[in-house]
């Protein structure tokens, strides 16, 4: 049974093309039978005419016309202007009386077409059986309409053909996908398509575009996982054991802090691993960001930031350009740029040297941290925001995942995070730039 809701665009098409060659046909038809038989009609009427005056000369020598039945067709009367009949084609004569012009009549039971014409020496009358004269109308209207009638079926047949001819490139598309392996994402092709399908095509092209990135990144990252996690893991296991084999209480408590800082390490891993994996998926939902003023979200961020900057001494500040409450607003979500900026702050917290500075600098489209560490050497800038990848040169611990993320909120936000020299402190700049709202 076919499913409510689902009709075949074939069977829709030829439905319709059908039935609006029958009921053209039908409306053609019966129109040029009634014009036929209008024809007929006018076309004998002239002929009792021309007969009629063709006997204006004399008397008609031939014999009256009888027809397929056998019986008169035509009847002919001649009157003298005396009123004398001077003809008479059958012994049964017609009403005495004539119309002039055209007139009907029965006679014996059969209607007759009576045609009469006066004359200054004789009147004429010529009458017409309607029976007879009928059907030769007829058989002369069926000539007309039978080419109309023969036609339709060749319509419907190349109807029929023309629509399965158009619809086959769809039936091709629909043969190719369902052949194809659960892995295959390459591109359809949309040759051949009509103009009406290939924007359809296309967008299934696209959308195979997407989730053919959306599985390779899936591939990556659990592949880049499993990577990261063997180590901690490893790590791990031998801190367990370095507990079992701990003599004293003293060396037990140094394995079981070591053991803790592991496990702390390795549920770190993990929540960023998961971030990142949520911050992916938000990024391909493409879903439509609110308004947000950002003043309020850099404060919060610098404040949650300060404990851990005084507890290594460094002088941690956010400095705004211009009137805060003018600062345009950008689209964002708030949760999203709190990580990020969280990332930022941390990055130039754990990497500036004690006693050192950060400045967090506030403008129009643009957030910039700059701060007083070592930086990052030019050839690596680019390279750090790649997964698990960590500069040589680092010197604090970490996953390697952390400016990943802030990439990967920023794109998402339709911003750009670039690291440069900070021409303030002398250390590493971050600096975010946001484009313009257009509904601003």
């Amino acid at each position: 049974m076919r499913p409510a809701g689902r009709h075949s665009l074939r069977r829709r098409l030829l439905a319709t093309v059908m039935t609006v060659i029958v009921l053209a046909g039908s409306v053609l038809a019966a129109t040029a039978w009634r014009s036929a038989l209008r024809q007929a009609d006018e076309m004998f009427d002239y002929h009792l005419q021309q007969m009629a005056h063709a006997l204006r000369g004399g008397i008609p020598l031939a014999p009256p016309t009888l027809d397929a039945n056998g019986s008169d067709e035509y009847l002919v009367q001649i009157w003298g202007p005396d009123g004398v009949q001077l003809f008479r084609s059958v012994p049964t004569p017609l009403p005495p009386r004539a119309v002039l012009g055209f007139s009907d009549a029965r006679l014996q039971g059969v209607h007759y077409r009576v045609y009469t014409v006066q004359t200054p020496y004789q009147t004429i009358q010529i009458a017409q059986n309607l029976d007879a004269r009928q059907a030769r109308a007829r058989a002369l209207a069926l000539r007309a309409t039978l080419p109309m009638a023969l036609m339709a079926p060749l319509l419907m047949l190349l109807a029929w053909w023309g629509i399965s001819r158009s619809l086959a490139p769809l039936e091709r598309a629909r043969a190719e996908v369902a052949l194809r392996a659960a892995d295959d994402l390459s591109p359809l092709q949309g040759a051949g398509l009509p103009d009406e399908v290939r924007p359809l095509v296309e967008e299934i092209n696209l959308l195979f575009g997407r989730l053919d990135q959306a599985f390779t990144a899936q591939r990556a990252f659990v592949a880049n996982a499993a990577h990261e996690l063997r180590s901690p893991l490893a790590a791990l296991k031998l801190q367990a054991q370095a507990v079992e084999r701990a003599a004293d209480a003293p060396g037990r408590g140094l394995a079981l802090a070591r053991l803790h800082q592991g496990i702390d390490r390795a549920i770190r891993l993990m929540q960023q691993l998961l971030l990142l994996a949520r911050q992916e998926a938000a990024a391909q939902a493409s879903t439509p960001l609110p308004p947000l003023a950002l003043a309020p979200l850099v404060r919060q961020a610098v404040a949650d930031a300060l404990p851990q900057a005084q507890a290594r001494g460094i002088d941690l500040g956010l400095e705004t350009e211009g009137d805060e409450a003018a600062l345009p607003p950008v689209r964002g979500d708030a949760d999203a740029l709190a990580i990020l900026l969280r990332n930022l702050l941390d990055n130039a917290i754990k990497y500036s040297p004690p006693q050192g500075r950060i400045d967090v600098v506030l403008g129009p489209h643009l957030l910039a941290v700059h701060d007083s560490g070592p930086g990052i050497a030019a050839p690596e800038r680019e390279r750090v925001f790649e997964r698990f990848y960590r500069s040589p040169d680092a010197q604090a611990s970490g996953s390697g995942l952390g400016l990943t993320i802030a990439r990967t909120i920023a794109e998402r936000h339709g911003a750009t995070l670039r690291l440069d020299s900070s021409p303030r402190l002398g250390g590493l700049l971050a600096a975010l730039h946001f484009a313009p709202d257009p509904a601003a």
